[in-house]
């Protein structure tokens, strides 16, 4: 099932179910999304009346850097024995269709095609075994990195926080039977320019769940990103960047 966030004329925002070119509205999720009646429907529409926005509103985005060999390498960097954790502000979030701004300070931005993790139940302090329970269900994301900001400094932070860096969507799938074995693609332009499996991941997403949950709680709604596969590369002004995952759709943006 994929759920989403809409905007229908000047209502205020809400989720509802994508199926086809149908919109059914939900009632917002409240506190706990593992609770949350689907079935209670407030409404249909055509996929045309409706403005698609990013499927949720993180409190906080949790990424990880260097989780695919094949990234690490293309790096020449040793795999991390741990995993290599920032943060992205939720003021770097939008949706798919939804424009990257190029900062004026940055002379490099890059793309780079993830899969996202959507927290669905409170988690903190979770175990491996337990942790596929405070799973939503996931989504594509890009996380847009100012790469000129990345470098000097060594924090990389700054470079990946700036307003619209973090376009998450099209919708949150919730029936991914084997999130860690997907076929991942980027397309710059319409070309391919990253493509691999999440099999590649070097660590599991029940572990990064375990490790990021010992030291902050994961609220529902929340998103891990879960690293980028190597091919990494430059956006320029008026270049769209698609994320593909299978089981999950296509996220699409242009860089103004």
């Amino acid at each position: 099932m994929k759920i989403g966030r809409f905007l229908r004329n000047d209502e205020k925002p809400f989720f509802g179910i994508l199926s086809g070119k149908s919109i059914y509205r939900l009632a917002d999720p409240g506190p706990v999304w593992h609770e949350w009646d689907l079935s209670k429907r407030l409404g249909q529409y055509d996929i045309n009346e409706v403005q698609l926005l990013a499927p949720c509103q993180p409190s906080k985005v949790v990424c990880l850097g260097l989780n695919y060999r094949s990234h690490a390498r293309e790096l020449g960097l040793e795999p991390p024995e741990n995993p290599v954790i920032f943060m992205k502000p939720s003021t770097a979030v939008i949706g798919s269709g939804q424009s990257i701004k190029y900062p004026s300070c940055s002379k490099r931005i890059d793309y780079e095609a993830e899969l996202g993790v959507v927290i669905g139940k409170r988690a903190s302090k979770v175990s491996r075994k337990k942790a596929y329970d405070h799973i939503f269900g996931y989504t594509c994301v890009n996380d847009v990195t100012a790469r000129d900001k990345q470098q000097p400094d060594g924090q990389w932070t700054y470079a990946k926080s700036f307003d619209t860096f973090c376009p998450i969507g099209p919708a949150i799938e919730t029936e991914i039977a084997n999130p860690e074995n997907l076929p991942i693609r980027g397309l710059l332009n319409g070309k391919v320019v990253q493509e691999a499996s999440t099999a590649d991941h070097l660590f599991s997403i029940d572990y990064i769940i375990e490790y990021v949950s010992a030291c902050m709680t994961l609220l529902p709604g929340d998103i891990i990103i879960t690293g980028t596969p190597s091919g990494i590369g430059p956006m320029n002004v008026s270049d769209t960047f698609t994320v593909a995952i299978d089981g999950i759709g296509n996220l699409t943006n242009l860089v103004i």
